[in-house]
Order: C-alpha cells, then structure tokens, then sequence
C-alpha cells in the first residue's frame, strides 16, 4: 500500500497476504484524488471513511491535511492494521473505529466535508448507502461523497449523484 501525495507521500506499508480487504488501485485512487481535487480542498477538512478496510484512503486524506479521518471498519485485524499505520506515522488525525458501518451511520451525529465507503461489492445493503448517507445528515452543504462498487450498480437516477467515473474494474460515483 502506497500513498501518493502529501506529508507521507512514497511512504509503503506492508498488507499482510491473510487480509480479506481489496484496497483501491494506487491507479484508481490516484484518479479518484486527481476528481476530488477539484471539489474539495483538503486542508482542514472532516472525513469518514467507512468500509476502511486497509486504511489506504485514510492514511491518503491525513497525508493531505484532512484535520480529522474518522475510519470505520468492522474486521479486528484490518482495524489492528490502521491503528499499525497511524501510530507509525504518529498522527492523531485519525480515529480508526471497529464496528458496523451501519450501525454507525444510524448513530452518527455529525457532519462531514467528504465521506468515502468502499464497502465489499457483493455486499447486499450496498445500493442503500447513499439513501443512508442522506437520511441521516451526514453531509456538510457542499460536501462530497464517494461510493466505491463495481460495475453493476448503476446511481445515475440517485437525487444526489453527480457523476460516476471508473479506472478498470473501480467504479467511483460521487454524490452532492
């Protein structure tokens, strides 16, 4: 895993081969931060990232100057392995949380300026999670979220898409 920009740019962590997690592309997300660049400046900015898996977008957005990365994943040793990586690099930007994605939308009471989730693509309750996103206020006025999925999920007719792009099999849509 590599970051690609910002204060720990180059920096590599090692994945151990017995994780479960699919990271993003260092291709894909570096298109992804290449579009969000244009919607979002880092700088100072509240992130959640759900489904965090391995922490690669985590470490990306702290690397940028996100004030505060909220990474919530649910797997103890994927949890374990953020909390690895954010110690190493002594930050306290980050605050990994282990637990249900939807449990903690449910019980979330804050606003974010970006929110990403890359939740498994095979998982059901995927196509819900925009709805949830909206629902439950998650979103800062002119804040940014980012689905992860594959290519059979369609959110064109979502009320709050704006658009989709996609880096090989990564499919990125992104909401208002």
């Amino acid at each position: 895993m590599r970051v690609i920009s910002g204060i720990y740019k180059r920096r590599r962590f090692d994945v151990p081969h017995t994780f479960k997690a699919r990271p993003t592309t260092d291709f894909a997300k570096e298109n992804l931060f290449n579009v969000l660049n244009n919607y979002i400046d880092f700088e100072g900015t509240t992130v959640l990232d759900l489904f965090a898996g391995t922490g690669s977008i985590s470490i990306e957005l702290v690397s940028r100057g996100c004030e505060r990365v909220i990474s919530v994943e649910k797997d103890p040793q994927h949890h374990a392995f953020i909390c690895k990586v954010m110690n190493e690099v002594k930050t306290d930007k980050c605050l990994p949380l282990r637990g249900d994605v939807f449990k903690y939308i449910e019980r979330c009471n804050e606003q974010f300026d970006f929110i990403f989730a890359d939740p498994p693509y095979a998982l059901k309750e995927l196509i819900t999670i925009p709805d949830k996103i909206f629902e439950y206020n998650l979103l800062k006025e002119d804040g940014i979220f980012v689905l992860e999925h594959g290519k059979d999920q369609n959110f064109e007719n979502h009320p709050h898409f704006i658009e989709h792009r996609h880096y090989g099999s990564v499919n990125f849509s992104f909401f208002r």
